[in-house]
């Protein structure tokens, strides 16, 4: 195993040790990149503590996946049945180079953010383009290729590639068992250390409590598990899969409590929210041709401090493009939220929100108004417990606080602040004109 040498102190881990091989990513071009993007787009408008970075966040997710890989691949954790289809446990050599490439893809799974990271990524990307797509091309760039040759063993890039991403976001490349298990150390839905760092941490840097969870018990617990028959057509051909002793099952449900409520409390803020619609606004104004480039040369040269010296510039000088809405960042004059979908009115009209919105816009101008809408993309995680008795379940068969998890989802208007209270005004006196059931074609006699 290498010997750590370097130390980073860390607010949330307190130190993060590295080695030579370790720094060498840590020095790379990529990587340095992140200090200058931030963690949360705009969010430090809103809570000013929110200043961290991508570069730190990242250092994390080492430092935690690196823990919960060494818990899982420990001999006293790992039954004789995980053994026989994982062979990669039971080689010193297999394990040393999937450790070292895990800790490695951990650095390196967001080197390709955009700058403001996730603020407008699917507006402000070609088709067929994503940040993970970005990360695969600066993995496999040449600089980062050298680095992979540079020490013992000699890394694939292929091999971190895929853990750095998982198979969701890389479904044209094929995963064995073994990479798929380790990508989800990192990337997971249920125990990423990606998800259990940025709720820790941007907990900390906003000030608030929501995100933190006993990370510390639920790493301990954690376990390769042969997955329950239960999960047969959820885990697909996969014999086995990140799951967790019953011991855990506590600090797993406070784990999901925080990403719920730090999505619905933080994460969603209306203001927030509006300022990443402002950024997006300016960025396609002040963007080439309206996108942000794909050339890994041209991606390396963009960061946060580039885009908010023109934000600031454009703010004071009407000439420049994107000034009004450079405006509304730089001077605090954000749209209000003049309507959020009330449980009552989408009873009425399931999209109530488009119909809201569209009228306004219809009754003043569409550059008057913005809508924002965000579903929850997939259900609560499921994965394998084991109990004390040595049976084997599925999670949400055990828990009833997963049972009953709300769904997040958000419905929002704009508006901007000149004409506010005259269509706040307007729409209160013609709400029952508005919200009213859509009539189908069914009811309409067709």
């Amino acid at each position: 195993m290498a010997r750590y040498v370097h130390e980073i102190r860390d607010p949330i881990h307190t130190f993060i040790r590295l080695d030579d091989a370790d720094r060498r990513v840590l020095n790379s071009r990529p990587f340095q990149r992140l200090r200058h993007i931030h963690q949360l787009a705009m969010t430090f408008l809103v809570y000013p503590g929110a200043t961290h970075r991508r570069f730190e966040h990242s250092l994390g997710v080492m430092d935690l996946a690196t823990r919960i890989f060494d818990i899982v691949t420990d001999p006293a954790n790992v039954s004789a049945e995980v053994r026989e289809f994982l062979p990669e446990l039971s080689s010193a050599d297999r394990k040393s180079y999937w450790r070292r490439v895990m800790r490695m893809a951990a650095l390196c799974h967001d080197i390709g953010h955009l700058p403001f990271s996730h603020a407008a990524e699917k507006e402000l990307l070609p088709g067929g383009w994503d940040h993970e797509r970005l990360t695969r091309d600066l993995i496999s760039s040449g600089e980062m290729k050298d680095i992979w040759r540079s020490g013992e063993p000699l890394l694939k890039p292929e091999h971190i590639v895929k853990l750095a991403v998982g198979p969701k976001k890389a479904a044209d490349l094929e995963f064995t068992d073994w990479e798929a298990l380790v990508s989800e150390i990192i990337v997971g839905d249920a125990f990423g250390a990606d998800r259990m760092d940025y709720l820790l941490r941007d907990s900390h840097h906003m000030g608030v409590a929501y995100g933190k969870f006993d990370h510390h018990r639920l790493i301990d617990t954690l376990r390769i598990l042969p997955k329950s028959k239960e999960d047969d057509v959820k885990m697909e051909s996969r014999h086995s899969a990140l799951g967790m002793e019953e011991g855990g099952i506590q600090s797993a449900e406070a784990l999901m409590l925080a990403r719920y409520l730090m999505y619905s409390q933080v994460y969603l803020h209306r203001v927030r929210r509006i300022y990443d619609i402002h950024l997006m606004d300016f960025l396609k104004n002040w963007l080439p041709g309206g996108y942000f480039p794909t050339d890994v040369k041209k991606h390396l040269n963009l960061t946060d401090n580039g885009i908010m010296d023109a934000i600031w510039r454009a703010a004071y000088n009407e000439k420049l493009k994107g000034h009004i809405h450079a405006r509304r960042i730089a001077r605090r004059d954000h749209f209000r939220t003049i309507y959020e979908t009330k449980p009552q009115d989408a009873r009425i009209d399931p999209d109530i929100g488009e119909t809201v919105y569209r009228k306004l816009c219809d009754r003043y101008g569409k550059e008057f108004f913005r809508r924002d809408r965000y579903g929850q993309k997939s259900d609560a995680p499921d994965f394998p417990v084991r109990r004390r008795d040595g049976d084997i379940v599925p999670f949400i068969s055990i828990s009833e606080l997963l049972k009953n998890m709300p769904v997040i989802a958000l419905d929002r208007v704009f508006a901007d602040r000149s004409l506010f209270d005259e269509a706040s005004g307007w729409f209160e006196k013609n709400r029952e004109s508005i919200v009213v059931k859509p009539v189908t074609g069914e009811e309409n006699g067709e």
